[in-house]
């Protein structure tokens, strides 16, 4: 039983770490990189990279979970604040930006696939009570919706053009 724990922890290692070198090396070469450079950065053979991932498609699918559960984690700590959606907007902007290649994941999924509409919904449970807490007392138009957000979170992790990328959230 024991071993078995073991494995299990260990496998959950080595898909965390493979998760850690796909995001650096699709951030520094983009998301079309052959897949090997993502096995030298994680320090792992091919045959471990497709054993926890099928193909590109699913590693950047888990990239997506990984990123949403940062940001589920972002609204629980938030609580009942009555500004939890903005500031949760604003978390999950930052962390596209931080990791660019996550802006370019939506150009390359089949958004019909069964993993990307639980990608999907799973960003829509995050925002959705949130949303309903600013319209409440007027702080967002009524007519908001949480398909609004993805393309306004798009717009905020864009870099804003004329100015140096760490001058992004200047004034606060």
């Amino acid at each position: 039983f024991e071993c078995m724990i073991k494995l299990r922890r260990d496998a959950e290692e080595t898909r965390a770490l493979i998760l850690a070198a796909a995001d650096l090396v699709f951030a520094s070469h983009g998301i079309t990189v052959p897949l090997d450079l993502v096995c030298q950065q994680a320090g792992v053979g091919r045959a471990t990279l497709y054993r926890h991932f099928t193909d590109r498609h699913h590693l950047i699918v888990a990239l997506l979970e990984r990123g949403l559960e940062e940001t589920a984690a972002k609204a629980v700590e938030l609580g009942d604040r009555e500004d939890a959606f903005f500031v949760l907007l604003r978390f999950h902007a930052e962390r596209i930006h931080s990791r660019s290649s996550l802006v370019d994941y939506g150009r390359v999924l089949d958004r019909g696939a069964p993993e990307v509409r639980r990608v999907r919904e799973r960003f829509h449970q995050i925002f959705s009570p949130l949303i309903f807490r600013a319209v409440e007392p007027g702080t967002c138009r009524p007519d908001i919706q949480v398909e609004d957000v993805t393309p306004l979170v798009s717009m905020l992790a864009s870099p804003p053009r004329g100015r140096p990328s760490g001058s992004r959230w200047h004034a606060r």
